[in-house]
């Protein structure tokens, strides 16, 4: 199905206008970036005859391709080879059982091609930059999204500015670097790396990749949500843990787990569970007062650098998503961050990066406290890879490297 096929219409999420696909490129003109994020809706009448459960069962593309029929794109553009999606979902058993946890997975899709979540959606919104004959496209991030978006447009052939905060971690911008990115590195914070993205993307009609003003991007992260449904039978969990910083994700997630609803696939909806940093927590605020908007803090500071925002731009539909799902916003301190990677590497065998242990870091908190019934079905989803940040793995472990003679009595003596 072509592009405008699918696509009803997009909906303003404060004023509930509606345009028709292609009308805006990304934020309702009347309510503006901050409070005009649109949502997607498609014509899933027709979509529905033909994305089945039949159909996917038989289908061997496994990657987030395989729901393209529910994508904003036409086809998969032949340029983006690096397969994203259809990442691992592991039941641990024994460690759900040390937490009281039955029935625990956990879903890393540190796997993905630059190691972090954010591949969905930089995938799906390169695409979109080449059915629109973009030729530049454009991004502000702590690094997970920009060398996301770097490496697809580097497949793609397209150019890639980059606005980073200048405390972006170093193993990030080497990725950007090194998949050919022009990065500037912006003497501020993450909000006004943000903020000067936008504007310059404007100013210059460059495509511009920000999830939470770019309606098409979210499409991309809610495949996760149609991944777990179908990696466990269209019978989806009770609950869903997962970090939030902008709130792009867990919005995503909500609208995937949504669409399917709409398509018949599954017959009943999770519950999502959105964790932010104590330091970096406007969202768990704005809930705290059963508030539909977010305060922006006047500074965010966190050890979880994907996720230290103080003004998260899809405040919208991030709480939007928890109250519809009667789902709740919960901080966690750094100390439980770091202590949910060291319990993420040693018992489940995955390397998060702070932001991406942090929705388990969420779960630990909730089953020390009996607020997780034991027969519930849980999914944890982990954002990122370890290896994004090694400065703070490094700080998280509470063990060093033994110095020894290369000699057998040596090791001896210190092993006993």
């Amino acid at each position: 199905m072509k592009f405008k096929e699918k696509v009803s219409y997009l909906e303003c999420d404060t004023c509930s206008r509606r345009f028709a696909p292609g009308e805006v490129d990304l934020t309702c003109p009347d309510c503006g970036p901050g409070l005009g994020t649109l949502t997607v809706v498609y014509n899933y009448d027709e979509i529905g005859k033909i994305l089945t459960a039949g159909t996917l069962e038989n289908r061997k593309e496994f990657s987030h391709w395989r729901y393209l029929e529910i994508l904003p794109v036409s086809a998969r553009p032949e340029k983006l080879h690096p397969r994203v999606g259809w990442t691992p979902l592991y039941r641990l058993p024994a460690l759900g059982r040390r937490l009281g946890v039955e029935n625990l997975w956990i879903k890393d899709d540190g796997v993905n091609p630059s190691a972090s979540f954010k591949d969905r959606a930089s995938s799906v919104g390169v695409a979109r930059a080449i059915e629109e004959g973009r030729s530049v496209i454009t991004a502000a991030s702590t690094g997970n999204a920009a060398s996301s978006v770097a490496l697809f447009a580097a497949c793609a052939g397209l150019r890639a500015v980059i606005f980073v905060p200048e405390t972006a971690p170093e193993a990030k911008v080497a990725q950007l670097l090194m998949f050919g990115a022009e990065v500037l590195s912006v003497r501020g914070t993450y909000d006004q790396a943000f903020d000067l993205c936008l504007q310059t993307a404007l100013d210059r009609g460059w495509y511009c990749r920000n999830t939470a003003v770019n309606p098409y991007l979210g499409e991309g992260k809610k495949t996760a949500a149609l991944e777990i449904c179908e990696q466990l039978g269209f019978d989806p969990p009770d609950r869903v843990f997962v970090s939030v910083g902008d709130g792009c994700i867990i919005g995503g997630l909500w609208k995937g787990f949504c669409d399917f609803k709409k398509l018949g696939l599954i017959d009943r909806l999770p519950r999502l569970y959105g964790i932010q940093a104590g330091g970096s927590a406007p969202l768990v605020r704005a809930f705290e007062k059963g508030e539909k908007t977010a305060t922006p803090l006047i500074e965010a500071k966190t050890c979880a650098d994907s996720i230290c925002v103080g003004q998260p731009r899809d405040h919208i539909k991030a709480l939007r998503a928890v109250y519809e799902s009667q789902g709740a916003m919960l901080a966690v301190e750094d100390d439980e961050i770091l202590e949910a990677m060291r319990r993420l590497a040693r018992e489940a065998g995955v390397f998060a990066e702070p932001a991406g242990a942090t929705g388990f870091a969420g779960l630990c908190r909730l089953a020390s406290q009996g607020e997780i019934g034991p027969g519930e079905r849980v999914v944890v989803l982990v954002t990122g890879n370890g290896l994004k940040d090694v400065q703070t793995a490094i700080s998280a472990v509470d063990r060093k490297p033994v110095p020894v003679d290369a000699n057998i009595q040596a090791v001896k003596s210190v092993l006993k």
